[in-house]
């Protein structure tokens, strides 16, 4: 798998740096990526800032990425850089303080799948679906005290949140006065966010193939509601 992630250590400042796909591939049925991830978190001891440019990706990576982060003892102080969209922004939500470039962008929309199966399969994954959203929402409004109702609708709308407008909603503590990075380019963005929907499933389908195993219908559904990235 290619890393999404990158630790820079120097005298003054520890950084972990998110960019682009969080995880091209899904993590499921993974165990490299996660651990060298959490191994390379613990290498070191202290605060970290965590710089965020990413159009989202794997929702059972950033699940673990959040938790990992939340748990960790230093003082963590995310900071939106360019782009923290779909799964990158639960991410940020993980920061004890969270700082957004007066030009950078966030967005927040509902978690989507692809499934095959039966009528009963599709409503089985849009049950689970449902469960995903409000695995979500429940990040979101540990950070913005904001009622369920409010970020659902948010979700529903798929809404982009200019650095003012996430800070009078609470996503972001405060914004950086370096005016040092270009607006962000949307259509590019959501441009990459699809390309990575198509990956993704061709990756695990890839990966069924090669173990050379028989699986049922409704199973692969199941995985592909578990691994698939937000648009």
């Amino acid at each position: 798998m290619q890393k999404f992630w990158n630790f820079k250590n120097d005298a003054s400042e520890r950084t972990l740096f998110i960019d682009g796909i969080i995880a091209s591939e899904s993590w499921f049925d993974d165990e490299i990526s996660p651990k060298e991830f959490k191994t390379e978190l613990l290498a070191d001891s202290g605060d970290i800032k965590v710089s965020i440019n990413s159009p989202g990706g794997d929702c059972i990576a950033v699940a673990q990425i959040y938790n990992m982060l939340r748990e960790y003892s230093g003082k963590v102080t995310v900071f939106i850089d360019g782009l923290a969209a779909s799964a990158a922004s639960v991410i940020a939500m993980a920061g004890d303080e969270v700082i957004m470039s007066p030009v950078a962008m966030l967005m927040i929309h509902n978690p989507s799948s692809m499934a095959c199966g039966e009528s009963k399969d599709l409503r089985k994954e849009a049950e689970i679906l449902d469960e995903f959203k409000e695995s979500i929402i429940n990040a979101y409004e540990l950070k913005t005290g904001l009622s369920r109702t409010k970020i659902s609708h948010l979700m529903d709308c798929e809404s982009w949140f200019n650095a003012h407008k996430a800070l009078e909603l609470g996503f972001i503590d405060s914004i950086s006065e370096t005016e040092d990075k270009e607006p962000i380019d949307i259509t590019a963005a959501f441009s990459n966010v699809m390309v990575t929907r198509q990956a993704a499933a061709n990756a695990l389908l890839a990966k069924i193939k090669n173990k050379n195993r028989s699986i049922r219908a409704d199973a692969l559904m199941l995985r592909l509601i578990l691994l698939k990235n937000w648009r």
